[in-house]
């Protein structure tokens, strides 16, 4: 019977306790919900130094120069760099056309698409494509820029972060209309 009595009450009190702790109010999911990443209307200040060449750039970006007019213009809030090269054209433009866009289509074996926007000013006598890259490429845009007798400039953006085109989506866009506007806006001095 002792034993009969020690098996009842452990029963008991099994019995009891899951009573009491499925007690709880049902569990119901998180709705879904998307990270939201705002940023600041860009401000445009127009940038000027010793180099052939002028632009409007964020007022929010940092711009360093470094060898030979070419810049690095970084997001730190995005954690994204925007690099500029700048070369003369000294007889050469058909190589540094193929160059730059070779550059470009090395990452097609990552990106979805890569859209071509030809850009012509001849008022301005800046003449170049904007390359919009989607998917998981290493960079999201590039472009060149030549008046096609002395100047030549190239720029593509790069992100320190694993590409993944979704998560960068928001900032990939804001870099990109930055992007745009510089070169939209250059001019040759």
């Amino acid at each position: 019977m002792n034993n009969y009595f020690k098996y009842s009450l452990f029963i008991t009190v099994v019995v009891i306790g899951l009573l009491f702790t499925s007690c709880k109010k049902d569990v119901l999911p998180k709705p879904s919900s998307q990270l939201r990443l705002d940023y600041p209307m860009p401000e445009y200040d127009v940038f000027e130094n010793h180099c052939p060449f002028i632009f409007n750039m964020n007022s929010e970006a940092i711009i360093k120069e470094n060898k030979n007019c070419g810049f690095t213009i970084t997001y730190p809030k995005m954690k994204a760099t925007i690099y500029l090269t700048y070369k003369s054209v000294n007889g050469d433009l058909d190589k540094l056309l193929r160059d730059a866009q070779k550059l470009t289509y090395e990452h097609v074996i990552k990106a979805d698409d890569i859209l071509e926007q030809p850009y012509l000013n001849p008022k301005k006598k800046v003449y170049g494509m904007f390359y919009r890259v989607s998917g998981n490429a290493a960079t999201n845009a590039q472009f060149y820029v030549t008046d096609s007798i002395k100047h030549f400039l190239t720029g593509s953006v790069y992100f320190y972060a694993k590409p993944n085109f979704d998560s960068i989506l928001p900032a990939a866009d804001y870099i990109r209309n930055d992007m745009q506007k510089l070169m939209e806006t250059l001019q040759w001095k």
